[in-house]
């Protein structure tokens, strides 16, 4: 089994912990179903918000879907002048049969022009 990462975003239309919590947990539960993925195969999470996002951690709504026992970190994205605002970013490590090429990285909504290069 390797070990890979998958990478996903959502740009959130408010910054509110239960549109967070929402949106987040939309997000994590498509890159684990596009990435035919349980719980059991996720090692690490990261996630970066954008500056403008304080109402929450993002890592939240992950122990909400019931991944409780991941370690999971929050971070702040570079304030960049010009960026998307309300993006929240995830990384994800995982163990997985699947060549990197096969790897499904998910970019929700306005979240896909971020990476027109991966997102699917």
């Amino acid at each position: 089994m390797a070990v890979r990462a998958v990478r996903g975003a959502v740009q959130l239309e408010r910054d509110e912990a239960g549109h967070m919590d929402e949106q987040v947990g939309a997000l994590l539960t498509e890159i684990l179903e596009r990435n035919d993925l349980a719980a059991d195969d996720l090692i690490s999470i990261w996630f970066t918000a954008t500056p403008d996002l304080h109402s929450d951690f993002p890592a939240a709504a992950a122990r909400k879907l019931g991944i409780v026992d991941v370690p999971l970190i929050c971070a702040q994205e570079l304030d960049i002048e010009g960026a998307m605002p309300r993006v929240v970013r995830v990384l994800a490590h995982i163990e997985s049969d699947r060549p990197r090429a096969d790897i499904a990285h998910v970019y929700v909504g306005a979240a896909a022009a971020l990476r027109k290069d991966i997102a699917q």
